[in-house]
């Protein structure tokens, strides 16, 4: 068994090397040749039926604003009814011919039953887990280590639970499924490493899962950048301090969340960083969505990072630490 392990750490490695050299001029002209393709035969999705979760609110809701314009039908999961209402009322203005509001908490798997249950009367075409919370910050600065498990939690189990008692009814509809993760789950974040362990799990779940349901459903798996989201509203970043108890949630300089000083500084870092308006992110999602990429990276030049990631990790682990040398300290 050794000789066999030694024998392909010498032989393996150059043949995979080659084998890339040879394929990769093929498979590139394959690629640009297919992704033409689908942008000329983008799917229509008018009278699909498509179930959002966590769709009251920034991303989840101009997703079925999006989705609306197109002519599905929608089916809006929140636990925020008071919320939802009004993304009903006026995703039927935009043209969504059937709108149905489910309340529900998608943490508990009880609901998450129910209100697929609730629509299988209509078999679901797409189901987009939508639901997550985001926090940034060092590990050790964290007070009880134990609180991050809620991240861990709801990150992941808040797709994984609809996800599961979905799966037969698309089957039969041979529809697809969406989760939002995030770049994070790919790329070096320093002081969001919890947040992105969780995304990373998410990735890592749903690339088994498409395999193991094709060809009967298919997985796509959705990765953000920095986007204009709910998760950046000054309200969340207090929530989250509140929640590990930590003096700084941002790898900002001088950010003291609870002050006058933090909201200055999330506008700056508004200023500071590239972020993309939350309904040209979900216009990009949709149109992704029509031409059935399999991955779907927005802002796009994203790629560009998991490119040099995989080149030169060195690159990106180095720029990652410039940022966390300058964060701020507890006292």
């Amino acid at each position: 068994m050794e000789l066999i392990h030694k024998l392909l750490n010498l032989v393996l490695p150059p043949i995979t090397v080659f084998a890339i050299c040879l394929m990769l001029p093929f498979l590139s002209i394959f690629k640009v040749v297919n992704f033409i393709f689908r942008c000329l035969f983008s799917k229509n999705i008018k009278g699909k039926i498509v179930l959002i979760t966590d769709s009251s609110s920034g991303i989840g809701k101009h997703l079925a604003y999006d989705y609306a314009r197109k002519g599905a039908n929608l089916a809006l999961v929140d636990i925020r009814e008071d919320k939802l209402r009004d993304v009903v009322e006026k995703a039927g203005q935009l043209g969504s011919p059937n709108v149905l509001v489910i309340c529900a908490d998608v943490s508990k798997v009880d609901q998450c039953k129910q209100f697929i249950d609730e629509v299988v009367d209509e078999l679901v075409d797409h189901l987009i887990c939508n639901a997550g919370m985001g926090i940034n910050c060092a590990f050790e600065d964290a007070t009880n280590v134990t609180n991050f498990v809620q991240v861990m939690d709801v990150n992941f189990s808040e797709s994984v639970y609809p996800t599961y008692f979905a799966i037969p009814h698309l089957k039969r509809s041979r529809g697809k499924i969406f989760v939002t993760t995030s770049v994070s789950g790919w790329m070096f974040q320093p002081m969001g490493s919890i947040y992105g362990a969780s995304k990373a799990a998410l990735i890592n779940f749903y690339d088994n899962m498409r395999v193991e349901l094709t060809p009967k459903v298919s997985v796509k798996i959705i990765s953000p950048g920095f986007v204009e989201s709910e998760l950046l509203k000054r309200q969340s970043f207090k929530q989250a301090r509140r929640f590990l108890n930590l003096q700084y949630v941002l790898f900002l300089p001088k950010c003291s969340i609870g002050t006058k000083s933090c909201d200055i500084t999330v506008e700056q870092m508004m200023q500071r960083i590239p972020f993309e308006k939350t309904k040209d992110y979900t216009k990009a999602v949709v149109a992704a969505v029509c031409r059935g990429d399999k991955y779907i990276t927005e802002p796009w030049w994203y790629n560009s990072f998991y490119l040099l990631k995989i080149v030169c990790p060195e690159v990106i682990e180095w720029s990652s630490y410039l940022k966390f040398s300058n964060r701020p300290t507890t006292s």
